[in-house]
């Protein structure tokens, strides 16, 4: 902030000593006949780059230097020293008219953008709990350089069908994907608590939101669905869930969806969740962060040390470390993690990591179940 306003004093010196320029060439050359509006020069530079403040300043110098070089120089009176001097008054005028809408207009972006950040903060509130054997904890990192909100969104919701988790990313930034993420999370809320089945809740958040989202607006979603012993994941166009514990894996859906918004087609796949292991649910900000070279986040290979942290909330902050390393520096993108970690109370089951897809996601009738069809 400092740094910022010696800056913007430096640059108004720097106009001010190119008017005094300006008018000593002008009173120099053309003593009786000063081209005096060329001194408008420094206050549109003024207007484009500095305040109010600084641009009255520079239009008030100009035309005090105008009218010395006048009274020096013995001006002759008549229609073309009218003509320079009118149209450095009213240029004057207008670049600080100029300057002041231009700091209303700022000022207002402002103001919009903080309340669009808090309420996407509303949105995306920090979650540490249990939901009976499942504990869940989340983290947002929203990109530093991002001058807008983000379009991540997350939403838990434990229902009579079970703990349900679903993550998704808006196509864009800006405030209508803000509205698409309100849209998303409310759907999604109002949906998991009256739809039994995993795939059908997916189709009827596609056309839930449909209404709201624009010509080449989609959004990318994984739906999560814990059951004792597994998880059932419904993914349309998301990047894979990873299952973390002794056999660490991406949960890759035998049946890959368009993203909701593009016509999808849902299918549900079902793996095993054993006790202790953990599930990251996250968007595209972490497996699409690069480094100098351009090379993608490792995930796979640099998530050990992170998810092996005894605690969750340590294993998230960690995880976040080791991709801002990677980068070097903050995201460009802005970040959303959800980690659901099984208790020990939760049933213990086979080691196989297969996926099988299902038209519905309704529960499997236990006398079908093998170790080889989760």
């Amino acid at each position: 902030m400092l740094r910022s306003r010696w800056g913007a004093r430096i640059l108004c010196g720097v106009l001010l000593v190119l008017c005094a320029a300006l008018a000593a060439c002008a009173g120099i050359w053309h003593p009786a006949h000063p081209a005096v509006a060329a001194l408008l020069i420094g206050p549109l530079l003024a207007c484009a780059r500095l305040g109010t403040r600084a641009t009255l300043t520079t239009a008030a110098w100009a035309l005090a230097l105008a009218v010395t070089v006048g009274v020096v120089g013995h001006a002759v009176a008549g229609p073309q020293l009218a003509f320079e001097y009118g149209v450095l008054l009213v240029g004057g005028f207008v670049t600080i008219h100029i300057a002041r809408a231009s700091a209303a207009r700022s000022a207002g972006l402002s103001r919009l953008g903080e309340v669009a950040q808090a309420a996407q903060a509303a949105l995306l509130r920090p979650i540490e709990a249990r939901f009976g054997d499942i504990d869940v904890h989340t983290r947002h990192h929203c990109a530093v350089a991002s001058a807008t909100v983000g379009g991540d969104v997350y939403v838990v919701a434990d229902t009579a069908y079970g703990l349900r988790v679903f993550t998704g990313d808006v196509r864009g930034h800006g405030l209508d994907t803000m509205c698409v993420n309100a849209a998303v999370a409310d759907g999604f809320r109002d949906l998991a608590y009256v739809t039994a089945d995993l795939t059908e809740l997916a189709e009827r958040l596609d056309a839930r939101i449909a209404p709201v989202l624009g010509p080449e607006d989609f959004v990318t979603a994984v739906f999560a669905e814990f059951a004792p012993g597994e998880v059932r994941l419904v993914n349309c166009g998301h990047p894979p869930p990873l299952r973390w514990g002794a056999r660490p894996k991406f949960l890759t859906p035998v049946t890959c969806s368009l993203p909701l918004g593009l016509g999808c087609a849902p299918a549900q796949s079902r793996y095993w969740l054993q006790s202790g292991d953990r599930l990251l649910l996250y968007t595209d900000g972490l497996v699409e962060a690069r480094d100098a070279q351009g090379t993608e986040f490792p995930l796979l290979e640099r998530a050990h040390g992170a998810l092996s942290r005894a605690l969750p909330w340590e294993a998230l902050d960690q995880l976040y470390a080791e991709v801002t390393a990677h980068t070097g520096g903050p995201l460009r993108d802005d970040l959303a993690m959800v980690l659901c970690e099984a208790s020990p109370t939760v049933g213990q089951r086979g080691p196989d990591g297969a996926a099988r897809s299902t038209s519905r996601g309704s529960a499997p009738d236990p006398a079908a179940q093998s170790p080889q069809g989760l």
